[in-house]
């Protein structure tokens, strides 16, 4: 059941989840160059990974924002940079 009002993430929860995303960033980088190695760099599954990696590098940046919109008026660090 979903809430009637929608509570926005908290500093400690803001900043675990950018650690997360961070984390999942070396991850796949590390993935990546493996599989670049294995393959060559123009395998499509390296292609796929540099997809994926832009894709979080997006949703880092939109989760920056919604950070800042969240924890407003105090300013939001880079929880996800």
């Amino acid at each position: 059941m979903r809430p009637e009002q929608l509570q926005p993430l908290t500093r400690e929860e803001h900043i675990e989840l950018g650690r997360e995303l961070k984390k999942t960033r070396v991850r796949l980088d590390e993935l990546a160059v493996l599989v670049a190695e294995v393959y060559g760099a123009q395998n499509h599954a390296v292609l796929a990974f540099e997809k994926i990696v832009e894709a979080l590098e997006e949703l880092s940046k939109r989760m920056q924002a919604q950070a800042a919109e969240d924890l407003r008026p105090n300013r939001a660090e880079p929880f996800y940079t």
